[in-house]
């Protein structure tokens, strides 16, 4: 492990736990497995009846949305290169409550993200295979995920990048079919500019919209920030995968959607429920016939799942394990196993979660999903404001009123998406709020501090430490910089 990394991480009052095994391209793996490049698949009928068939046009909205957040997870993972993510960065910029209800926020999130995928495996497989119960395609897929986890971060990476390579490949396969259909003008396919931009159908209103929509597609390139103790390149390796992944993503989103609205040109609508939710699978069908269209939608679907289930549970047990280290869970869920260098009862906590929540929800997808989003939106919001704060601390106005631009677009863009959400998603996100308030406020009454800057010492070896004070840490040396293009801390 590099000493920079070693001294950014002690600056901030932690210790190096954690093995340091991750190079950039393991940290842009991650991102892209828990993206994943399938992901507007399941969306597209949806995203397309909402934009009036501009699904590219969407896309790239979507990437502009997400931009100035990720620019904002950018800046907080050189100022604080820990695990924990939202939780550590509202933390030390907006104060300990903020800090602990971001986590907890964003741990609705992680914890039913792997919940989420589970199901739509179990739900794929089930449709394919229907002898086969939701509960044995759950309990196998979480059974495989776990052990991968348990055995280090190098297992998880590889097999991240095993089922990343599967999931191009069979994209590729799509490309290459629908290259040569819309050659052939399948389906009266042709080069049109419709689905990027259509005059006579183009309204603000609808696109962004669809964009409230579409963006969810994005959601996962945050998770890289949990790894920040795992990277050999610490802070700046993050930074970079972040952006890189997203901008990758999108590049992908926007290409094969756009081949696919070519050829349901002047098409003015899905019609509701089957016909929306299995447009892309009708469209490969047309394109490459029942092989292309089972290709796409069982093992693309299924591999993207089980990937984004094994990512997610690693970001899940990393963030618990940051919250742990600090005493807002049980500190006991901090222990890192002594040779495989991972938060091992983090990961088995998760694993039994996931298990439980899986077969109680297993036929309540729609939901499941919608709270996710609140979830993930609300940390967002959270990491932009962090940035704002973090600029009015540091007295940092006094270089220009373009600072804030970037943060002030990502909680104005996140906070509308959020406040979009459909209804069912407010009430669990809010209950979810709820709890952790009573939670916290038994944590106080309790006589059980909240502060970080009030942890006793490590002595039992599960993860506590003194760490000093965040305006005492960036006083003498953490990574301060705003400069995006710059990973080399500096100070202000």
């Amino acid at each position: 492990m590099g000493g920079k990394e070693r001294s950014e991480l002690e600056a901030l009052g932690y210790r190096q736990e954690l093995k340091r095994s991750l190079r950039l391209s393991d940290l842009l793996v991650y991102g892209l497995v828990f993206i994943g490049p399938l992901a507007p698949v399941t969306v597209f009928g949806i995203v397309y009846n909402a934009s009036r068939g501009m699904v590219p046009l969407v896309y790239l909205v979507g990437l502009a949305a997400m931009f100035f957040t990720a620019r904002s997870y950018m800046t907080m993972a050189r100022l604080y290169p820990v695990a924990g993510s939202v939780y550590a960065y509202a933390t030390h910029s907006l104060g300990e409550a903020a800090g602990f209800f971001g986590g907890w926020a964003i741990l609705l999130d992680y914890v039913l993200l792997p919940t989420l995928t589970n199901v739509v495996v179990a739900i794929a497989v089930h449709a394919l295979l229907p002898w086969v119960p939701q509960a044995a395609v759950v309990i196998g897929v979480l059974g495989l995920t776990t052990i991968v986890n348990f055995f280090g971060i190098e297992s998880t990476a590889r097999a991240s990048l095993a089922l990343l390579v599967l999931q191009l490949l069979i994209l590729a396969a799509f490309v290459a079919v629908a290259g040569v259909a819309l050659w052939n003008g399948v389906a009266g396919a042709h080069v049109s500019p419709a689905p990027l931009f259509n005059p006579p159908l183009f309204s603000p209103g609808a696109i962004l919209g669809a964009a409230s929509i579409g963006v969810l597609s994005f959601l996962g390139f945050d998770a890289i920030s949990t790894l920040a103790e795992e990277a050999e390149g610490g802070a700046g390796a993050v930074a970079k995968a972040t952006l890189v992944s997203l901008c990758i993503a999108a590049a992908i989103f926007v290409a094969i959607t756009y081949l696919a609205s070519l050829f349901v040109l002047g098409r003015p609508a899905f019609p509701g429920g089957d016909g929306t939710d299995a447009a892309f699978y009708d469209i490969a069908g047309t394109i490459g016939g029942g092989w292309l269209k089972f290709l796409v939608a069982m093992p693309g679907i299924v591999l993207g799942a089980i990937a984004g289930s094994l990512a997610s549970q690693a970001a899940t047990a990393r963030l618990i394990y940051g919250m742990a280290r600090d005493g807002k869970l049980p500190r006991a869920l901090a222990h890192v196993h002594p040779r495989r260098k991972v938060p091992e009862r983090a990961i088995f906590l998760v694993a039994a979660i996931t298990l439980v929540l899986s077969l109680l929800f297993v036929s309540s997808l729609q939901l499941l999903t919608s709270v996710v989003c609140f979830g993930a939106l609300f940390g967002f919001a959270l990491v932009n404001a962090s940035v704002l704060q973090h600029i009015r601390r540091e007295g940092m106005l006094r270089g220009g009123a373009a600072r804030l631009v970037s943060p002030a677009l990502g909680l104005a863009i996140t906070s509308f998406v959020l406040w979009n959400t459909e209804l069912n998603a407010k009430i669990a996100g809010l209950a979810w709020l709820t709890i952790g308030a009573v939670y916290y406020s038994a944590l106080r009454l309790g006589g059980r501090s909240t502060d970080l800057t009030e942890r006793e010492p490590d002595k039992d070896g599960d993860g506590g430490g003194l760490p000093a004070a965040p305006d005492r840490c960036l006083s003498e040396g953490a990574a301060t910089t705003l400069d995006w293009g710059d990973s080399r801390p500096s100070e202000i």
